[in-house]
């Protein structure tokens, strides 16, 4: 019968290890011998290889190479471990390669399996200290480059491009205030003609508003704002005319196009040169500031009949006023606004201009006056058709009004230059005919400008000017608003 395979191989190893301890023992001394056969056989039977290590030529020696052995041991392996008792069990410690394994009983294999301590490839691993690059991986800190992102703070250099506030009207750019015709320019209906004796009318104006001529001596003298945008320098004014009666001898033009008034030339009503209003006549604060009024008492009107830029014909344009609302007559006429280049009365349709009073010859509003009308020549009108129970009288201390007009239009608006907004007492068509009998369309302006005075030089009116402008252009409602708030914020009579 054939032996099983682990039984055939323990009979093997049995005889072959007796034979080595034969074989050892004769290779001694016989004590030594005997030793080596005692302690040898007692290894092999214990530690195994040790006894293979007796090898070795010295017997004490031979156990110290029986450790060295224990690599061999570990490849022939606990094969020491079979006893004489249990030779299958040899092959456990055949089988005992798990030794290798850094068996407890080979616990010299510990070393070996001091592998934890190749495994303490976690020292290795300790790479988490490499891996510690998560300081690295703190570039976080280095993509705390955001704060270099922060060139945003450089990016503040908007703060730098407030330049923008540094190019004030010091340098020449925009105006940082906000005044009649700064609105009008917004709208496309930019003034052609701006005149004031309180205030600048464009927020960069830093120009002479008017000039006053000394009675005594004939010497003139200009009349600038204080600052650009501000108001008049009547200080100046006061000083100047100090002991002595000075009159207002041009109001000047306030726009680029030169349109400047002076007393007007005697016309087809009045033959008559107009004379100037007295400069010191009407004292008032504005904004906190002391200023002079146009105070026009009769036989006083200013005109331009060479002007540039003011509409004629049919071509579209608007005017405001602001007067005072306590100083007026039924006389014809206080008027601002275009007018004829004859100093005549060139028939209906030949000016178009903002009239402030109470005459009635030939229209009228609501009440008994006054009322803000267009004298659009040969009628004083306060809508198309009269009385125009829609145009209130007028009650405010100072008044603000309004006159527009294009081809088949014209409104007429009032307000209190206090307070509030604007009323509009008409816009649509004009009136069919007027006192000539003679259509208003389509409308024939000449372009000259009057003050205080009709077309023809009637001058028999009386009221005060404040200020005014013309532009070319038909306003639009949001503008006339707008114009009516800043001249509200101006501060008349405060």
């Amino acid at each position: 019968m054939k032996l099983p395979d682990s039984e055939f191989r323990s009979a093997r190893i049995y005889a072959w290890l007796m034979l080595s301890i034969t074989a050892s023992g004769c290779s001694s001394s016989s004590s030594a011998g005997n030793v080596g056969d005692g302690s040898g056989g007692v290894t092999a039977s214990s530690g195994g290889n040790a006894g293979t290590g007796g090898a070795s030529k010295s017997d004490a020696g031979g156990s110290n190479g029986s450790g060295g052995t224990s690599a061999t041991g570990r490849a022939s392996g606990g094969s020491t471990g079979p006893s004489t008792t249990n030779p299958a069990g040899g092959a456990t410690s055949l089988g005992g390669q798990s030794s290798s394994g850094g068996m407890p009983n080979t616990g010299g294999l510990a070393p070996t399996g001091g592998r934890s301590s190749t495994g303490g490839s976690p020292a290795a691993g300790g790479t988490l200290a490499a891996g510690g690059k998560s300081t690295v991986g703190g570039a976080p800190g280095t993509g705390g480059a955001i704060s270099t992102g922060g060139a945003s703070v450089t990016g503040g250099m908007s703060a730098t491009g407030g330049a923008i506030a540094t190019g004030g009207n010091g340098t020449g750019g925009a105006p940082t205030i906000t005044r009649p015709c700064d609105i009008y320019a917004t709208g496309n209906t930019p003034c052609v003609a701006a005149h004031s004796t309180v205030r600048a009318l464009f927020g960069a104006y830093a120009g002479n508003l008017y000039q006053v001529k000394r009675r005594s001596d004939n010497t003139t003298k200009d009349i600038p704002v204080l600052a650009p945008g501000g108001f008049a320098d009547s200080a100046l004014q006061d000083t100047f005319c100090q002991g002595t009666t000075c009159d207002i001898s041009i109001i000047y033009d306030q726009s680029a196009k030169g349109n400047h008034l002076t007393p007007a030339p005697g016309g087809g009503a009045n033959k008559t040169a107009d004379k100037p209003v007295v400069a010191n006549k009407l004292k008032l604060t504005v904004g906190g500031h002391t200023v002079y009024g146009a105070y026009f008492e009769g036989g006083m009107g200013y005109r331009n009949n060479k002007t540039t830029g003011i509409p004629t014909g049919e071509l579209p344009g608007s005017m405001y006023m602001v007067a005072s609302g306590k100083h007026y007559n039924n006389q014809c006429c206080f008027d601002y606004g275009n007018a004829e280049t004859t100093n005549n009365d060139d028939g209906e349709g030949t000016m178009e201009a903002l009239y402030f009073g109470n005459n009635t010859g030939w229209g009228k509003g609501a009440g008994s006056g006054p009322w803000i009308m267009a004298d659009i020549e040969n009628g004083l009108w306060s809508g198309n058709v009269t009385p125009n129970n829609n145009a209130p009288s007028i009650t405010f201390d100072y008044v603000t009004g309004v006159v527009k007009g294009k081809p088949g239009t014209f409104a007429i608006k009032s307000g209190n230059a206090q307070s509030g907004i604007l009323k509009t007492s008409h816009e649509g068509t004009r009136p069919a005919k007027g006192a000539w009998n003679l259509p208003y369309e389509p409308m024939r302006k000449q372009g000259a400008i009057i003050l205080g005075i009709g077309g023809d030089n009637s001058n028999w009116a009386v009221g005060t000017f404040f200020e005014g402008c013309m532009t070319t252009g038909y306003s639009t409602n949001a503008i006339d608003d707008a114009i009516q708030a800043n001249i509200v914020a101006a501060g008349y009579g405060t």
